[in-house]
């Protein structure tokens, strides 16, 4: 069953919201968006698109809607999907095992359309533990997609391998003289320094799914 043309327009909001915002909307803003006043009618939509395998629901949770890891083809006529490696698990005492592309197994992948994402290579996603994010929208078991890369701007957020620690952490970045300084997202954290050998850049943030259930990751 194809999605008709107000379907088509709930996902793609739900998609670009989630991705702007770090969150899925409400109902109200959905149908605020697609011309539709009852609520109803749009839960009634919104179930179309769960049965056809583009979105999940929790509708106890307040905004408890989000993107599915599907591996199917878009639904969506004209857009193209993105198939990113997701990894789930990192060892601890490893740095992060970034795959080439395409060579994960599919259900350790995630698809984004590429009205989402422009980014084609180098591309991988983690789940992510912890809170040190929170001011940066990222929250425990949230989804980061990233672009594989060895160096950053700063202010730039990345995936930082501590050499000595043995240890991946997700910060921003800023080179100070003679050190580097990982900045919390957190203003009850405090910032890591390191000298600047034991710093080695894996990759750069992108975007972040919201997640709504917790999973193991890399600790930040």
């Amino acid at each position: 069953m194809g999605l008709s043309e107000r379907q088509q327009r709930m996902y793609a909001y739900i998609s670009h919201f989630t991705v702007d915002k770090g969150r899925p909307p409400t109902i109200r803003e959905i149908g605020a968006h697609v011309g539709i006043s009852s609520t109803s009618v749009v839960n009634y939509n919104l179930n179309v698109l769960v049965r056809e395998g583009l979105i999940a629901r929790e509708k106890e949770v307040s905004r408890g809607l989000r993107i599915v890891n599907h591996t199917g083809k878009s639904m969506l006529p004209g857009i193209g999907v993105v198939q990113i490696p997701l990894l789930g698990k990192i060892a601890a005492g490893q740095p992060i095992p970034v795959p080439e592309a395409g060579i994960a197994p599919p259900d350790e992948m995630i698809s984004l359309t590429r009205d989402i994402i422009q980014e084609q290579e180098g591309l991988f996603a983690l789940h992510v533990k912890g809170n040190s994010m929170i001011d940066a929208l990222i929250n425990d078991g949230d989804v980061v997609v990233m672009k594989k890369q060895e160096s950053a701007n700063n202010g730039d957020m990345v995936a930082v391998w501590l050499k000595d620690e043995k240890e991946t952490t997700l910060k921003r970045i800023y080179r100070e003289p003679k050190r580097v300084r990982l900045q919390p997202m957190n203003p009850t954290m405090k910032p890591l320094f390191q000298n600047p050998e034991n710093v080695e850049i894996q990759g750069k943030v992108l975007l972040v799914i919201r997640q709504l259930q917790k999973q193991s990751a890399v600790k930040i």
